[in-house]
């Protein structure tokens, strides 16, 4: 690596992430990186919308105007998106869904922007998973029992039980993996499309990133709440609770 990638001798080839300062905690040293950053600036961009959100919706109007109308339409798309998976259960989950889908796009195609997105950082989407993965088990606990639980751990038979644990625990693992390789695999492309060409890479980049910043970016965000909801659904079984 340290001789340039894909043999090449251009030495700003760089997609790695980096230490920006330093600071001591209980006597060690962490470093802040360019994922907290870039991190930070997503999400105060998403608390402004939220709060200018909040203040449309309170002033809201029969006649709505653009800002209104563009809040209406992102929460009656993800309230269909929820239900026509969900159905039931979608009113108690379309809060958690619909913020994941919203944070997790954003950091895809905060590329478009000139940021390293963070999802391109396994230290963003793991948590994701385990997050998903706790809900899962709550709930599989709460609408199935414990009764339950072994039962589908034993089925078909109780022989495929470590099969069945070890298909539960790379839930959290699959779904964090699938959408940081996929991610970070775009920004090593552009990455290197900068860095090797250099002085031809002006402008026509700029179709590459809608490709791998927006297309590729919403699609991941879209399969990993698709099987989010479906794991849950699952989860839930058929209770009626």
């Amino acid at each position: 690596m340290t001789n340039g990638i894909l043999l090449s001798s251009v030495a700003d080839v760089d997609f790695m992430v980096h230490g920006i300062f330093p600071y001591q905690f209980f006597g060690h040293t962490v470093w802040i990186t360019t994922t907290h950053i870039c991190l930070l600036i997503v999400l105060l961009v998403l608390i402004g919308f939220a709060i200018a959100a909040r203040i449309a919706m309170k002033r809201a109007t029969e006649v709505p105007g653009k800002f209104q109308n563009l809040v209406e339409m992102i929460v009656e798309m993800l309230d269909n998106v929820v239900k026509g998976v969900m159905g039931k259960n979608a009113a108690k989950f379309l809060n958690y869904i619909g913020t994941i889908f919203i944070f997790i796009l954003i950091c895809n195609i905060s590329g478009l922007f000139g940021l390293r997105p963070p999802t391109a950082d396994y230290g963003v989407t793991l948590p994701l998973g385990l997050l998903t993965f706790t809900i899962i088990h709550y709930n599989k606990f709460k609408h199935q029992k414990v009764k339950g639980v072994l039962k589908g751990l034993c089925s078909p038979w109780p022989i495929w039980a470590p099969i069945n644990i070890i298909g539960d625990i790379a839930v959290p693992i699959s779904l964090s993996l699938r959408l940081f390789a996929n991610v970070l695999s775009g920004t090593v492309m552009m990455a290197l499309v900068y860095g090797l060409l250099r002085a031809v890479a002006i402008v026509w980049p700029a179709a590459l990133h809608v490709y791998f910043d927006l297309f590729s970016g919403a699609i991941q965000t879209y399969v990993f709440c698709m099987l989010t909801m479906t794991y849950i659904t699952d989860a839930i079984g058929d209770d009626e609770a």
